[in-house]
């Protein structure tokens, strides 16, 4: 413990020492802003928890806040609420947000797979033998509505399920949806590292779909599929613009940082908490999903595309919709970004 504060203070310090905080925060419209996020302990968010715990935003003269709640739903509406200035989820929120009438755009990556991974209770489901028979079932989610339940809806839509064949149960994101299943609470579950990872390797589940796996991630939605980002409402972005910058800034950093990490160092700069009691797992569920990480922050010219494609199997209204899909996103700020930090 005292070589991770070591590790982190020395690298928070010098940050700071860079690039003094007061000084950038001079340029900044908005310094002390507030981010809402759906379950921070994943492994999906790793970027956003790096530049917490490594100094990034401070380096860049913010002040950042960081709200957690148990499902990107929950901190999409916080946003929409006002209860909080930015949301680290997943990318489709902003297409579907445009089809209701409401301006998001995410302005720096963190995930270019989703890293959802869709598996089966082997204690419910000894017998599984495919997507179809989970007609009448349970589904854990980290919550109603967030990306592991669109995730799972899209497979389900793939094999002839409609939402309404199963029942979703939010299991939050950490020990309460690992004892969903060991439990026999719910019949499968849609959910991330670590907690895939940890159930995978007690034998408690069979993994169906797994988009830790770039590859596979394209191959099941047809195309690249953004994940976790950062996203604001249009206003915010607009009003904003060098407290956007300053936050991808972290963020790209963070992404760049995560790609040449080793999981010793990932263990030294992750909370203690995060690790759900077992290092050597959190190392193997990092591993499973490092290529599924960011190394840029840039979105790919297709992933709205393919977002819409995901939503639109579950939500007809999507298919007729007029969008604007240049609008849900950005590159501008990640490309000063890297041109900033070209090397992590």
């Amino acid at each position: 413990m005292q070589r991770r504060h070591f590790l982190v203070s020395s690298a928070a310090a010098a940050s700071v020492v860079a690039a003094p905080s007061l000084v950038r925060a001079q340029a900044l419209e908005k310094p002390k802003v507030s981010i809402a996020v759906g379950g921070k302990n994943l492994l999906y968010y790793l970027p956003l928890t790096v530049a917490e715990t490594l100094g990034y935003f401070k380096a860049e003269g913010l002040d950042a806040q960081i709200i957690d709640f148990a499902g990107g739903s929950q901190a999409l509406r916080a946003v929409v609420g006002g209860s909080a200035d930015v949301v680290s989820g997943a990318f489709e929120h902003t297409v579907n947000m445009q089809s209701k009438g409401q301006r998001m755009r995410a302005f720096v990556l963190q995930g270019r797979a989703p890293q959802i991974v869709l598996a089966v209770n082997r204690k419910t489901m000894p017998d599984f033998k495919s997507v179809a028979d989970l007609k009448g079932k349970k589904i854990g989610v980290t919550a109603p509505g967030s990306s592991t339940n669109v995730m799972a809806n899209f497979v389900l839509a793939k094999a002839g399920l409609k939402p309404s064949d199963v029942s979703f149960i939010g299991v939050g994101a950490t020990s309460a949806a690992i004892a969903a299943i060991r439990q026999g609470q719910i019949d499968a579950l849609s959910h991330l590292d670590p907690v895939i990872t940890i159930l995978e390797r007690a034998g408690d589940i069979r993994v169906v779909t797994d988009t830790r796996i770039v590859a596979e991630a394209d191959k099941v939605f047809g195309g690249p599929m953004p994940a976790a980002c950062l996203y604001a409402p249009q206003a915010f972005v607009d009003k904003h613009p060098q407290t956007v910058q300053a936050l991808t800034n972290a963020i790209v950093r963070a992404d760049k940082w995560i790609q040449a990490a080793g999981p010793r160092e990932i263990i030294e700069v992750v909370p203690e908490g995060f690790l759900l009691g077992d290092r050597a797992v959190y190392i193997d569920a990092f591993l499973k999903s490092k290529g599924a990480l960011s190394p840029d922050g840039m979105v790919p010219e297709q992933g709205p595309a393919t977002a819409l494609r995901a939503l639109a199997s579950v939500d007809e209204s999507l298919k007729t919709a007029k969008l604007d899909l240049n609008a849900v996103y950005t590159n501008e700020f990640a490309k000063k970004a890297n041109a900033k930090y070209p090397k992590a």
